[in-house]
């Protein structure tokens, strides 16, 4: 009887323990996109993106326009050339026709590095930010707004964040 008294004890010992821990627990939330759409780095970040993806697509249109060019030139002078001149001017436009047909790939795949380049600062100064609110606060747990389909009571740390970096 006096086992089973002690094991009674324990267990309502843990399950009042595990009660004021979880009571102690504070949970908050935060949309992590506004925050980072909030900052001023964001807003030249995308302009120098935007400035960035404007000269490589103009150099594309560069290329496109020079091989457009070799093409006329080498039908308007391919009645003068040799055979063999003209089998040399075909692979050399067909090899430019192979650069450029691989140029839009190319392009979104500079483009996706130059984005990753300039948003990791951003992005880890929005997360610095985020961490110290919820460790100055008191949140166990700081949950990403857009995934919360339900959920316990929560504060919203976007007025918070935004306070610590300055913004409106």
């Amino acid at each position: 009887m006096k086992k089973v008294l002690s094991i009674l004890m324990v267990a309502v010992t843990l399950v009042l323990i595990s009660s004021s821990v979880q009571a102690q627990s504070k949970i908050g939330y935060i949309s992590f996109n506004e925050v980072v759409a909030a900052m001023p780095e964001a807003k030249k970040a995308d302009s120098a993106l935007v400035q960035f993806r404007d000269a490589m697509i103009q150099s594309a249109q560069d290329k496109e326009n020079a091989l457009n060019e070799g093409i006329q030139k080498f039908n308007a002078d391919s009645s003068k050339m040799t055979s063999a001149v003209k089998e040399v001017k075909r692979q050399d436009l067909q090899k430019k026709l192979q650069e450029l047909q691989g140029e839009e790939q190319r392009i979104q795949q500079e483009l996706q590095k130059k984005q990753e380049e300039l948003s990791a600062p951003i992005q880890k100064k929005a997360m610095d930010a985020v961490n110290a609110v919820a460790k100055e606060n008191g949140y166990t747990y700081v949950l990403p707004k857009e995934y919360l389909i339900v959920s316990p009571p929560g504060d919203d740390l976007l007025p918070m964040v935004k306070k610590k970096l300055g913004l409106k």
